[in-house]
């Protein structure tokens, strides 16, 4: 999906640029690629890209699978989500689906329903409980 810049001979140079789906655009099927990738719009189907996933207030993206670097919702995202970096829900996002990764933040006022399977560290007040001072998964 990501577009790669092409230097003065034609050829590509390799690079990976940021993609962008408008708010009046709806794509549906799988979506690839290298880069960064905003969602103005509404996306259908299975996003798999080496970068940031970005879906701002008003885009939405329903997904069987979301694989990216690190996810950024603003508007409404649902499908499993495999991350690498973290998820991040602000506020006013509905986010529904199991996340798989680095880790999640919810903001206040974003609203979100699944399983997390992350890593995490305990907040000192509760390091002395059963499991130590690292959280199992979940």
């Amino acid at each position: 999906m990501a577009t790669r810049t092409r230097s003065a001979n034609g050829r590509g140079s390799g690079a990976a640029s940021d993609a962008h789906i408008g708010a009046t655009t709806r794509v549906r099927g799988r979506i690839a690629g290298e880069g960064d990738l905003t969602v103005e719009g509404q996306v259908d189907g299975t996003v798999s890209i080496r970068g940031a996933l970005t879906v701002t207030e008003g885009g939405a993206v329903a997904a069987d699978t979301i694989e990216a670097d690190a996810i950024t919702v603003g508007g409404v995202l649902e499908g499993e989500m495999r991350v690498s970096g973290q998820v991040r829900a602000l506020a006013g996002a509905r986010v529904r689906g199991n996340v798989q990764g680095g880790g999640i933040a919810i903001d206040d006022g974003a609203e979100f329903a699944g399983r997390i399977d992350c890593e995490f560290e305990l907040p000192p007040e509760l390091e002395g409980s059963e499991r130590g001072g690292r959280a199992a998964r979940r």
